[in-house]
């Protein structure tokens, strides 16, 4: 259980200021000059050491990320850039979208603390399209920012030159892709580029690049400020640190946003923050732990699971951005998957031939599933496309497509069979 003392997010409801005094009043651009000064390869130790792991979904270790770029005696003269990946448009991902609403300076001061470290005097921060107002007061913080000398030349009287762009997208959810967001970035189509090169050598204008989640990049200040064993010693085990907002929708009494300790058992999240399932615990069908990409876990499995990366990860499921949904028996956990289905085949940019064919395939069998018009080998044929699909594109659509149907079937297989003989009986 997360002490009140060890949040990082102390405006995650919007109950305070959002704007510039507000921040500083909560701590926001204290010593960051100092951090500066101290250099690139200490920021990134630091980072190391906190354990900090990505938030975007993937878990990737941020600090040793952030170490690809090249260091200041291997500079070719190619800028290095810093891109922020704000298009989050995950189904049940809404954590972001509440950073940069009501505190929106730990965002920017991230960015400059994490730009430096990287060698980046540019970030471009690329907001989900649908996200009109979130980017409005995302660019009001950076007005905020440059007027108060913060960024821009001499950042925070640090002697590093540092600008930010804010950047919308068109709402493509492709291009919460990081190399498919470059390529929206400079104007293409967004469409995933074939790794490598990765970004670090070729990213954002052929130059090396980071790009990052929002949250990775707010929580870095706070970090430095308290200290990287601090944050290291929040959360289940080495692997999994520090703190971690948790988007829970579904059946729950009380839907919320929270920060809470890595790897807090999945009964006590509820519980306390949401009020429990409705209709009590016995109700409750399944979960989907973390966005809709992930397979989703049945009741018995995840009552007193730890939500962290390596525990769900060994459930043949994933933490990935946190966005518990939860469903309780009245769901037709059939169709709910069937839809996400529909989400993927749509959200396609039609690059690769197995997520192209292999998404409306796999749709229009769940669609028949839903109705029970199948034969109970399609079940097997069904699962087979998946591990086609799965593994073999150029970015993890693909996968995405392809994990809450493996879910569905190795969880709730019972179902489906059950659809398919009662049409065959009553027909």
């Amino acid at each position: 259980m997360l002490q009140d003392r060890d949040r990082i997010f102390t405006n995650l409801y919007g109950f305070d200021d959002w704007g510039l005094e507000g921040a500083r009043r909560r701590g926001d651009w204290d010593q960051t000059a100092w951090f500066l000064e101290q250099g690139r390869a200490w920021i990134c130790q630091q980072v190391k050491e906190s354990g900090l792991r990505g938030r975007g979904g993937a878990g990737f270790p941020t600090g040793l990320k952030w170490s690809f770029m090249p260091p200041d005696d291997k500079r070719d003269g190619r800028p290095h850039y810093l891109v922020v990946n704000a298009d989050e448009s995950e189904p049940g991902t809404c954590k972001d979208r509440d950073i940069m609403r009501h505190d929106p300076h730990k965002l920017v001061e991230g960015c400059l603390i994490a730009g430096f470290a990287m060698g980046a005097n540019t970030a471009y921060i690329y907001v989900r399209g649908e996200f009109y107002r979130e980017a409005e007061r995302l660019q009001a913080a950076v007005d905020q920012a440059y007027g108060a000398g913060l960024i821009g030349k001499n950042a925070s009287g640090s002697g590093w030159d540092f600008d930010i762009h804010v950047h919308r997208g068109a709402g493509a959810y492709i291009c919460g892709e990081e190399t498919a967001l470059l390529e929206s970035l400079e104007g293409k189509k967004g469409q995933p580029r074939l790794k490598p090169p990765f970004p670090a050598n070729a990213g954002l204008y052929g130059c090396p690049t980071t790009v990052n989640n929002v949250e990775s990049i707010a929580v870095v200040p706070t970090i430095l400020r308290r200290g990287a064993a601090w944050f290291a010693g929040i959360g289940r085990d080495a692997r999994n640190t520090g703190t971690k907002l948790f988007c829970i929708s579904g059946h729950v009494n009380t839907p919320c946003n929270v920060e809470e300790a890595m790897g807090i058992p999945f009964r006590e999240l509820i519980e306390k923050h949401a009020g429990g399932v409705r209709g009590g615990w016995d109700n409750l069908l399944a979960v989907i732990p973390g966005g809709s990409s992930v397979p989703c876990l049945p009741a018995d499995i995840c009552q007193d699971l730890p939500m962290d990366f390596d525990t769900l990860a060994g459930f043949k499921s994933g933490l990935g951005t946190a966005a518990v949904i939860v469903m309780d028996k009245s769901t037709d956990i059939v169709n709910a998957i069937c839809r996400l289905s529909k989400f993927y085949m749509h959200e396609s940019c039609g690059q690769c031939t197995p997520c192209r064919e292999g998404t409306g395939w796999m749709w229009r069998v769940m669609t028949r599933l839903v109705r029970g018009e199948a034969d109970i080998g399609e079940i097997d044929m069904l699962e087979e496309v998946t591990y086609q699909v799965e593994g073999h594109t150029i970015c993890a659509l693909g996968d995405a497509a392809a994990w809450p149907i493996q879910g569905l079937i190795r969880h709730f297989r019972p179902e489906l069979e059950r659809r398919i003989l009662e049409r065959k009986v009553a027909a």
